[in-house]
């Protein structure tokens, strides 16, 4: 069995990540035939361009996302997005992400912590879009408390998208604490024990970027 757990989604043409935001789209810049002509004979390669919004697929929220003087992607500690210990917090069934599920704080310290709500089965349906799992702003605040380096769900968003406060958001960005959405097979990784690395290109000025987010067993 592998030891490596890929917890994004694949990035595809015309995917609907978030409702109202567009699929990404892709064409070729350089083909293999326009190219095998600038080059030695029998060598060619495909360079393709990619257009999308940052919120495509599994991605990253820092800071910046909401908190003007917060840490864009660039500048994000290495320390809470590359092997990083886990800790799987079980919410299968559960709209209301309760601080009560969270157990122990004192076992969250310094984890990234990932809600595994099951939603992530919906992906590619209409509905995924709809009654998705959220923290509650006093989960969210506990998890600030409990001094976690990392929060992800594999849902729709860590906020109930009908508040548009988004108060999740506020409260774990406020304390620097990333966030990962859009996360899946989170049933494939222990509730403990397994690390997560979870990239994004260092592009400045950027609050959101997709990852690949990966969990090492």
């Amino acid at each position: 069995m592998s030891r490596f757990v890929d917890l994004s989604h694949p990035i595809v043409a015309g995917m609907t990540t978030y409702p109202g935001i567009p699929g990404p789209t892709m064409r070729t810049f350089v083909s293999r035939e326009e190219s095998a002509q600038r080059r030695a004979a029998g060598l060619s390669f495909d360079l393709q361009r990619v257009d999308m919004v940052a919120n495509t697929g599994t991605y990253l929220d820092a800071p910046f996302h909401l908190h003007a003087e917060g840490a864009d992607v660039a500048q994000l500690p290495l320390e809470r997005i590359v092997d990083v210990p886990i800790i799987v917090v079980p919410a299968q069934g559960r709209t209301r992400i309760e601080a009560s599920l969270l157990g122990d704080p004192g076992l969250l310290w310094g984890a990234a912590v990932l809600v595994h709500t099951g939603w992530s089965r919906r992906w590619g349906s209409d509905a995924y879009f709809t009654g998705s799992p959220y923290l509650t702003p006093g989960t969210a605040q506990a998890l600030v408390e409990a001094n976690v380096a990392l929060v992800g769900i594999d849902a729709l968003n860590i906020d109930d998208i009908e508040d548009r406060s988004r108060p999740a958001h506020h409260i774990l960005l406020a304390a620097g604490i990333p966030l990962l959405e859009h996360l899946t097979n989170l049933d494939a990784i222990p509730g403990t024990g397994a690390r997560l690395t979870a990239l994004p290109a260092p592009v400045r000025g950027m609050g959101t970027f997709p990852v690949r987010a990966v969990a090492v067993r």
